[in-house]
């Protein structure tokens, strides 16, 4: 098994990436290999809504975007991490999303999913809010921990003087590593639910 994180922060070492590390232990301790994406940072366009990945499946646009979410496609999980500015997820980070996920959606499907955010003081909430709403609308199992995903800290390093959320991200590592088991178990005993064609309905006629 195989667990890919996301990590949104232009920082590779600031308090998101330690976030996303201390939830990839506690997957490694499991035996789940894992692997870091860096996107914070990053030239990645916003979705231009062209339909092109209707007909390939991919994103039209070369940016490195399509390579990443190859990577997205073979895991088992998925791990996002973003700084917050604004209360919400970055712009890097939501331009990267919307556009793997709407010309990929469909492929991630019953994989098991998590998000995680930095932050100075608040925000943190919308911040997981909206990643978690590209996990929802794709059937995915979306794993939590004894307290919401965040953790605290402005400059990079602050993050490791919040002990409860270091004690957050290590229980979502543990409870993510046991619900990726747990879903492998089931899959090979019950299978999966069968995967219906969407309905889609416009209200404007």
């Amino acid at each position: 098994m195989i667990v890919c994180a996301i990590n949104g922060s232009p920082k590779p070492e600031g308090n998101t990436a330690y976030a996303l590390s201390l939830v990839l232990e506690e997957l490694e301790k499991e035996g789940i290999e894992t692997q870091v994406i860096q996107v914070g940072g990053k030239a990645i366009y916003g979705c231009t809504a062209c339909g092109g990945c209707a007909q390939t499946g991919r994103c039209i646009y070369e940016d490195g975007l399509n390579e990443h979410v190859d990577l997205l496609e073979q895991a088992d999980g998925i791990l996002v991490g973003t700084p917050v500015y604004y209360a919400g997820m970055n712009g890097t980070l939501k331009c990267f999303l919307d556009r793997a996920f709407y010309s990929r959606g469909r492929k991630m499907r019953h994989k098991v999913a998590a998000a995680v955010a930095a932050v100075r003081r608040t925000g943190g909430m919308t911040a997981l809010e909206d990643i978690n709403r590209f996990f929802t609308i794709s059937e995915m199992l979306v794993v939590s921990s004894n307290y919401w995903n965040v953790i605290h800290g402005s400059k990079p390093g602050e993050a490791q003087q919040d002990l409860e959320g270091q004690q957050i991200m290590r229980l979502l590592g543990k409870n993510m590593a046991w619900m990726l088991k747990m879903r492998d178990m089931a899959g090979q005993q019950a299978g999966e639910p069968e995967k219906e064609k969407k309905i889609g309905m416009n209200f404007i006629r």
